[in-house]
């Protein structure tokens, strides 16, 4: 039963139903669950760990609710560079072909590495191509080694150019092994309890990509088996063209007549929903991962998130993968988000607490996570982030620490604590060693670029 004392950070914002931020304010937890936040002071003396953390914010773990670990293999391609979202992926489809188990594997190292650094300790990854003997299990072995708690999505992709899809058929797998294999993850990985570091829902890819009855069965399957559902729409105007043309309907009608609106799905991007679309998903609890870089490096738009907030979809924060941020610095998503907000809506349209909560609460309760993280409560899990708030690139900013997170430069975590764990400590992670995973990495995307398979 260890138990860690963090205290004597600047302000403690516990993102709780009365967002407290106190001063000088810290937390204790015992075996991974916190039993008493508040003034240090008023915090025990001793604990197995201790914390300092005079000029630090400390706050909860974010939540990245839309990533594809795999894309930071592809960073930069040239060919995908300057291209929309459906040229994008005509650009990338060939390349991912040659992705191996390894090369999963280590991305997604790599990747989880990225956000742990960045103050993200939960993250769900859309993993929706499984080439060369590849398989989910892959990144879910990644995950544990570094201790981040995982969300994994059994994405898919059924339909192929030759069926009306956007995908080369050589990347599609028939329905009926999705289904099976999506059934065996369920069985051996997901775990439902408050302190699960590892679960799974189902993921098929898009609209332009899979059949209705995958959706259909997928959201079934799930729903026998108390897992979420995820999937990408109305993600730019191309997108709702497609759904128009090949199904006479809105993406929002199409999520619908399918079964997939609930308080069990949340849909990455939703750049184009319009008010009748954001009114279904206020009314069945719906919720939307918003992905600002990625949006904006695609040019698909600016996502109404304001106008959903106000009424009443959860919205949660996702990084989306790396091919089309190109970055996984969770702290620069929110600040990226919140001025994106500005420009839609105005300078008082978006304040920093605003996105604060999407990038805490928000992504919980996307993920049914809602009653163990995205704030620092009583019984909730030791998931938190301390930045630095006292060093060159805050310097001034003593008038709000919390408003400088996202107002000043989005530096590294100083701290990131998962279940009571130690993940980032000093700015280091603990417990993986990077260099020898960068060098593979790199000679991974160099094979890759040259139109090799990955390797081992």
């Amino acid at each position: 039963m260890a138990t860690l004392l963090m205290r004597h950070a600047d302000v403690l914002v516990c993102m709780d139903d009365a967002r407290r931020e106190i001063p000088d304010g810290g937390l204790f937890a015992r075996d991974g669950v916190i039993e008493a936040v508040g003034p240090s002071g008023s915090l025990p003396d001793t604990a197995d760990r201790i914390i300092d953390l005079q000029g630090h914010v400390l706050m909860p773990g974010m939540v990245n609710t839309h990533h594809h670990l795999y894309q930071n293999l592809t960073r930069l391609m040239p060919d995908a560079q300057n291209a929309p979202l459906f040229g994008w992926l005509q650009a990338l489809y060939p390349v991912w072909e040659r992705l191996t188990p390894e090369a999963f594997r280590v991305s997604a190292i790599i990747g989880l590495s990225e956000l742990l650094l960045s103050g993200c300790t939960t993250s769900s990854d859309h993993q929706y191509i499984f080439p060369n003997g590849s398989c989910l299990d892959d990144s879910i072995a990644a995950a544990a080694e570094t201790g981040i708690r995982f969300h994994a999505l059994r994405g898919s992709m059924s339909v192929g150019q030759s069926a009306g899809g956007l995908p080369p058929d050589s990347l599609v797998e028939s329905e009926d092994s999705i289904l099976a294999d999506s059934e065996r993850l369920i069985a051996r990985h997901h775990d439902a309890t408050a302190k699960s570091r590892i679960q799974v829902a189902l993921a098929p890819c898009s609209p332009f990509s899979v059949s209705r009855e995958l959706m259909r069965n997928s959201a079934d399957m799930a729903r026998k088996h108390g897992v979420r559902l995820h999937t990408h729409l109305a993600e730019n105007v191309e997108d709702v063209a497609y759904s128009r043309e090949r199904f006479n309907m809105t993406p929002g009608e199409y999520a619908e007549e399918l079964g997939w609106l609930g308080d069990d799905v949340w849909h990455a991007h939703c750049v184009q929903l319009d008010e009748h679309d954001i009114q279904r998903f206020a009314s069945t609890g719906t919720s939307v991962a918003h992905c600002p870089c990625s949006n904006m490096r695609l040019a698909s738009g600016i996502a109404p998130v304001m106008p959903m907030l106000h009424a009443g979809v959860t919205v949660g924060l996702g990084v989306d993968g790396s091919s089309s941020n190109d970055s996984g610095h969770f702290l620069a998503e929110a600040r990226q988000a919140m001025l994106l907000q500005r420009l839609r809506e105005g300078a008082d349209g978006c304040a920093v607490r605003d996105m604060l909560a999407v990038a805490t609460r928000g992504g919980a309760k996307a993920l049914g996570r809602e009653g163990d993280i995205g704030q620092l409560s009583v019984g909730f899990q030791a998931d938190c982030a301390a930045f630095a708030v006292n060093d060159l690139w805050h310097a001034g900013a003593v008038h709000d620490p919390v408003a400088s997170l996202l107002l000043c430069y989005s530096g590294l975590a100083s701290y990131t604590v998962v279940g009571g764990d130690v993940l980032v400590e000093q700015g280091m992670l603990s417990g993986v060693e990077l260099a020898p995973l960068l060098e593979a990495h790199s000679r991974m995307a160099v094979r890759l670029a040259n139109g090799e398979l990955a390797g081992a």
